[in-house]
């Protein structure tokens, strides 16, 4: 059972993902209906076509495929010196298997090789797929005073449809030689 855990792989994505990415952005969307965390126009939205394109052009969209199929993908982000976690998505037909954690575990060892201090996101607190999830990958919340600028910035456009004060900024801290 264990070899079926690990049977991923984790590659960068191409311009060709792009409609497999964003159907599997959707339907990962679709977990929080039942949260009542996100207004219905934001269950419906995905990342755009277009950040998908300039994302994938440089280097920051991974793919996870499980048995060929892609199952997730991680969008990246250089902000403010960290390697910031704009986006983790996995197919809830493929949830629960650890691809969440192994895309996670990827965008810490990009961090590593951009020789990058850390990686930061911003999660729902309590939904134990977001804040518990990460906590236990290491993340740890930022308090308010400890935001930088761009954090309150992405808050307030966050906001127009999420509830931002179910949210929270974490960071893992990288170590690299």
């Amino acid at each position: 059972m264990q070899l079926a855990r690990t049977s991923h792989l984790i590659s960068p994505a191409q311009a060709e993902d792009i409609d497999a990415l964003i159907a599997i952005d959707l339907a990962a969307g679709q977990l929080f209906a039942p949260t009542g965390l996100i207004s219905d126009d934001g269950l419906q939205d995905h990342v755009p076509r277009a950040v998908f394109e300039q994302a994938i052009e440089v280097g920051d969209v991974f793919r996870i495929d499980r048995d060929g199929t892609p199952a997730g993908f991680a969008l990246v982000s250089q902000r403010g010196g960290t390697l910031y976690l704009d986006q983790i998505s996995v197919h809830p037909g493929h949830g629960r298997k650890g691809l969440g954690g192994a895309l996670v575990q990827h965008v810490c060892q990009i961090a590593r090789q951009r020789r990058l201090k850390q990686v930061t996101l911003s999660t729902f607190r309590d939904i134990p797929w977001n804040g518990p999830f990460y906590r236990a990958l290491g993340f740890r919340e930022l308090a308010r005073k400890e935001m930088a600028d761009w954090m309150l910035e992405l808050e307030k456009i966050q906001a127009h449809s999420l509830d931002v004060s179910q949210r929270c900024f974490m960071v893992r801290k990288i170590g690299w030689l």
